[in-house]
């Protein structure tokens, strides 16, 4: 499983020119699932994000939480997350879980998230989103938990 974190001030995310998903202050994820990921992967990723503290106190360090500046999430499904280019000029998805097994697995990784207390909106499974995000800072993460 990976997920690519970014802060933000506000993000959206559209399919077909309509708003599906909106936030405010919080976190973009990005979530890849890859084959032989599981239960154990989501519940890791879900506690991760809800208690990273990756946003400015009065002095300006990463010190705060979503739950303490009223954060919320916005989840978007990215199977291309695992990919890979190490040959050839085209990617290959291989590694990516096939669509029919990542949506439930990425249903639950929302519900785990929720049950840590965090809003969070989402896009449509499947379908080709437009993302737009205003990244603060800017804050970029990478967190990774290779299937087992």
């Amino acid at each position: 499983m990976k997920m690519v974190i970014q802060r933000v001030s506000r993000a959206e995310v559209r399919v077909d020119g309509r708003v599906v998903g909106r936030i405010g202050v919080g976190l973009v994820v990005l979530v890849g699932l890859e084959r032989g990921d599981g239960e154990q992967q989501l519940q890791r990723a879900a506690r991760r994000l809800a208690s990273l503290r990756i946003f400015s106190d009065e002095e300006g360090r990463m010190n705060r939480g979503l739950d303490e500046v009223g954060g919320a999430v916005l989840a978007v499904s990215q199977f291309t997350l695992g990919g890979s280019i190490r040959k050839g000029r085209r990617p290959s998805f291989d590694g990516a879980m096939r669509g029919d097994e990542a949506e439930p697995l990425f249903e639950q990784f929302l519900e785990a998230v929720r049950d840590h207390g965090v809003e969070v909106a989402t896009g449509v499974f499947g379908a080709m989103m437009d993302v737009e995000l205003v990244n603060e800072g800017p804050v970029t993460l990478i967190w990774e938990d290779p299937p087992r």
